[in-house]
């Protein structure tokens, strides 16, 4: 590394400093030696030639000013022939070694990533709904690329830095004190020429590097919502494609500016310390001179010394921000624990069972559920706030009880933000009860695998969602064994096959960002098609039709008719002509069932549900 790399490494970390100062946590490090262990050999062999390339860096400079000397004082061609030829098979050697070591730090540093990666993926995996209601996903994704990157140069970079550094800087060390300590010794009394200039301009440049650095952020933020089907929507309905467009010009026009400020700066602060390797290089032919002159030393050391030099600052500019590099490589793997620190508040249990053959009944007993708080499924540096929303353990759910026999259909009806949702998310165990229990065919959901429950219980939403993918990778996420054959006859049940056939692709199309590409029925039937494909021996619906044309509900309503036949239900419908065909209908209100029957028994009651149904109707016909 040269003087200016040297120079160029120090103002980098200076500027990276300030939000890096952190005590070295004992319980981390065992953590980062836990990951480290799979990887010890390949960490030994890296450590190692990292020693002995730092040993051979130094044996090139003596060797050179020996053939100086052998120039210098006449000695024998063949002598000057050796030492160039092991100057040569030095310089082979080195650049062997660095292509093996490069070959061990990537090894080891994409294997790191791939053990954060997976493992933060995996856990992700098993946190709680209320996790990703609250979490920014560009904070989450951040700690599985930035973060893990991040930890991932502690192996690669920082490590090997470290050691070869210090291994190199005692070398040099003790070979130029060998060949003349005063020289040494005025030489490293220009090291501060090196290092502090470039803290005191790093922080400066920090501030201004911060500041680029927020507007970047908002930039992304901006096309990232804008970019979305549903963000540029809502920028062209309200006809502000304008003021978007000067919003974020005059981002990009500060962050042009910062960026202008900046190089100018670093230029200038490099053009300095140009000047500086100059004299420090000067000093060594000067003093070293006439030292050679007097025959105090040899012309060949001369020249070692100057060579040596350039191996000298380099590790003592690196070295000296080597704290801030281990602190930068914590931070990273603290970030990373974290989140692996999250306890996923859904966990089976070790004897779980399967859901048992044959009809499966519902049955919710005395269930009482509250959503949990803050504390508990989340970070505040995930949700990108100071502190935590303390609210929450809030009963939302009050004894709650009813049974479904096998093949009957309930309805859930009331009011919006009664707890009919809930009711239903705790049915795939989306959220476990905090009283009371949730069964399927008599046994507590608590109590089975996550796979049988997968298997025999499917679930419509009311927003249909579908990934940025092909109809036949959404189809094949319900039952990814399934034939051609059974994925058209899923489509073709739920009254979708035509339009899949109509696709330019077919199953092969893609349907954009959520099913952008298809209307709101479209998509229902679509994800019904998938219900279908799975074939659960439970369905639940959560307002599957609640934001459908009469056109669309009427063809979503024929493709459910083929998803209820002979299995358990239960639906949740704002619309009360779907559900007059339940065999009960339960009406929530406050997360209490306050009444129960049939819509004919419910309506001759005369109590919430005549309301509901009063209100509903006499509203389609003033609409009508």
């Amino acid at each position: 590394m040269s003087l200016e790399m040297a120079a160029w490494s120090s103002m980098y970390h200076a500027m990276n400093q300030q939000d890096e100062r952190r005590p070295f946590s004992v319980a981390t490090l065992k953590r980062i030696a836990r990951f480290a262990r799979p990887h010890r050999r390949a960490l030994t062999g890296f450590l190692l030639l990292s020693v002995v390339t730092a040993a051979l860096a130094v044996a090139t400079p003596v060797l050179a000013g020996r053939v100086v000397n052998a120039i210098v004082g006449g000695d024998d061609e063949r002598l000057v022939v050796m030492l160039a030829a092991a100057i040569a098979v030095i310089s082979l050697i080195e650049s062997g070694l660095g292509l093996v070591q490069r070959w061990l730090s990537a090894g080891i540093g994409e294997g790191l990533i791939l053990d954060l990666r997976t493992a933060v993926f995996d856990h992700v995996q098993k946190m709680p709904v209320a996790f990703f209601t609250r979490t920014r996903t560009g904070a989450l994704v951040s700690r599985l690329n930035n973060d893990v990157i991040g930890a991932q140069r502690a192996f690669s970079d920082t490590l090997s830095g470290v050691v070869g550094n210090l291994v190199g800087l005692v070398l040099t060390l003790v070979v130029m004190i060998g060949i003349s300590w005063q020289i040494t010794l005025l030489s490293l009394a220009l090291l501060p020429i090196f290092v502090f200039p470039a803290r005191r301009m790093g922080r400066r440049l920090a501030k201004m590097e911060r500041e680029a650095a927020d507007h970047n952020a908002a930039m992304n933020t901006q096309m990232t919502e804008r970019f979305s089907a549903p963000g540029a929507t809502l920028v062209k309905l309200f006809g502000r494609p304008g003021a978007e467009s000067a919003e974020f010009a005059a981002r990009a026009r500060r962050v042009k500016d910062i960026g202008v400020r900046t190089a100018m700066a670093q230029w200038t602060f490099m053009t300095a310390l140009v000047s500086v390797s100059g004299l420090a290089i000067a000093l060594v032919y000067g003093l070293g001179g006439v030292y050679a002159l007097r025959g105090q030393l040899d012309p060949g050391a001369v020249v070692a010394l100057a060579i040596l030099l350039t191996r000298l600052y380099a590790p003592l500019t690196s070295l000296a921000s080597a704290r801030v590099e281990v602190m930068s490589a914590l931070v990273s793997f603290e970030r990373v624990f974290e989140v692996l620190d999250l306890k996923p508040l859904i966990e089976e249990k070790p004897d779980a069972r399967e859901v048992p053959d044959g009809p499966v009944a519902v049955e919710f007993d005395a269930v009482r559920f509250a959503y949990p708080s803050a504390d508990k499924v989340s970070l505040a540096s995930l949700e990108e706030v100071a502190t935590l929303d303390t609210r929450g353990g809030v009963e939302v759910l009050h004894e709650v009880s009813f049974r479904a026999e096998p093949g009957q259909m309930i309805a859930l009806v009331g009011s919006s933000g009664a707890g009919k949702s809930t009711m239903a998310s705790l049915l795939p165990r989306l959220y476990d009860a905090d009283h009371g229990s949730v069964r399927l065919a008599g046994v507590d959901v608590r109590d089975l695998t996550a796979a049988s429950l997968r298997q025999t219980l499917g679930m419509v939403t009311q927003d249909g969602h579908l990934f940025h993918e092909s109809v036949r990778a959404n189809l094949l996420l319900a039952r990814p064994e399934a034939t051609e054959q059974e994925l058209w006859d899923a489509l073709r049940r739920a009254r979708i096959a035509d339009l899949v056939e109509a696709l330019p692709d077919g199953l092969d199309t893609v349907i954009g960002e959520r099913g952008y590409r298809l209307s709101g029925g479209e998509r229902q039937r679509l994800t019904i098609a998938r219900l279908l494909l799975a074939k659960p021996r439970v369905v639940v619906l959560d307002e599957a039709t609640a934001h459908l044309d009469s056109t669309s509900e009427l063809a979503v309503q024929e493709a459910l008719g083929e998803a209820l036949a002979g299995r358990t239900a239960v639906v949740i419908a704002h619309r009360l002509s779907t559900v007059r065909a339940a065999d009960q209908i339960l009406v929530i209100e406050g997360g209490k069932v306050v009444e129960r029957g049939t819509h004919t028994e419910l309506l001759a009651a005369g109590g919430r549900y005549q309301e509901l149904h009063r209100t509903q109707f006499s509203e389609s016909a003033a609409a009508a």
